[in-house]
């Protein structure tokens, strides 16, 4: 049996977070975390109590043994991540908002040790773990780094192991529309679940509704699409069933930063514990609703005490989501492809 639950490659960055609202021009007082959709994901799922391994690289600088440490500290195997000692650590800067509105984040990545990833980072051991998470991040920083996702994404499905993948769209990075298009609907060809925004569904198969996305994907022989529509919920479809999951109400929006990726920590811990598609999407949207109400992209994703005890409750108390098989109205809602540099 393999000692890996699961794994995850990508760019973890150093994040600058203001801690006053304003122009980040004004700014003086910033506090350091770390940043990055696909660790981010690794992150919920090991705090989850599955066993992580993270596929990477850092320069050899301050920021790069940070984040390594930072990593480490979440339970993360980091025996995988390279140390660059030609190219630096990726960093950003993010602003701080008190309305719940999306926060201001300039990214300084180009030609980090992360774009440098390529098909050399993979060894054996890695292959054997039991399921794979991608996003359309990694294949956005390089030539080399698009050829890792093909890769280790045709690999493991070959090897019979389970593919998620979330197309996180970042047009700043591609070099054209059309080639982030492209590139990405290859590699979501080559998943088992994909898991897109409404916006960047219709964006990148050219259909404006959920069940006409989700069927562009299952024709490629993707066995099953969550699209994410925002507070409204997600909707889902499989090649034997579908439907509407409504979203989690919250009090307040403090951070939307980092909502799909705890989306995708729910949906992938439910479906590695063989519950259903429709059960997978509910755990997705309350894991989603969690991190909205932390400010940080990953501080409110929960531990497995912490989701058994609050869905526990939610369920007594008649507040979990409801679910629809067939929708008789779709409800109109997206997560925007978010242009990160």
């Amino acid at each position: 049996m393999s000692e890996i639950d699961i794994l995850s490659f990508g760019e973890t960055m150093a994040m600058f977070v203001a801690e006053e609202p304003g122009d980040l021009a004004s700014i003086t007082r910033f506090h350091k975390r770390i940043a990055g959709a696909d660790s981010n994901v690794a992150i919920g799922l090991s705090r989850l109590g599955f066993k992580v391994a993270w596929l990477s690289r850092v320069g050899a600088d301050s920021l790069g043994r940070f984040v390594i440490d930072t990593l480490e500290k979440e339970g993360l195997d980091c025996r995988h991540v390279d140390i660059d000692i030609a190219h630096p650590t990726g960093f950003q800067l993010k602003s701080r908002t008190e309305d719940g509105s999306d926060p201001v984040v300039e990214y300084f990545r180009r030609g980090s040790a992360a774009s440098h990833l390529s098909p050399q980072s993979i060894v054996p051991q890695l292959l054997n773990a039991r399921h794979l998470h991608a996003t359309g991040i990694p294949a956005a920083l390089s030539a080399s780094a698009r050829q890792l996702s093909l890769e280790l994404m045709t690999r493991m499905r070959d090897a019979g192991r389970s593919v998620s993948f979330d197309p996180n769209l970042r047009p700043s990075l591609w070099a054209s529309t059309q080639q982030m298009v492209t590139e990405t609907n290859r590699l979501a060809a080559l998943a088992h679940w994909v898991l897109p925004g409404l916006s960047e569904g219709q964006l990148l198969t050219g259909f404006e509704d959920p069940a006409d996305i989700a069927a562009f994907y299952l024709d490629q022989g993707v066995e099953a699409v969550a699209i994410k529509l925002g507070p409204h919920g997600a909707y889902y479809r499989t090649h034997q069933d579908q439907g509407f999951v409504a979203g989690v109400p919250v009090q307040a929006v403090v951070d939307t930063v980092g909502a799909g990726d705890g989306f995708a920590v729910g949906m992938i811990s439910a479906l590695l514990e063989n519950h259903s598609f429709a059960e997978a999407v509910k755990r997705a949207n309350w894991v989603g609703s969690r991190a909205v109400q932390s400010r940080g992209d990953m501080e409110g994703l929960p531990t497995r005490a912490e989701m058994s005890a609050e869905l526990e409750a939610a369920n007594a108390s008649g507040l979990a989501p409801t679910q629809d098989r067939v929708p008789t109205q779709m409800p109109c809602g997206s997560e925007p492809a978010r242009d990160k540099a």
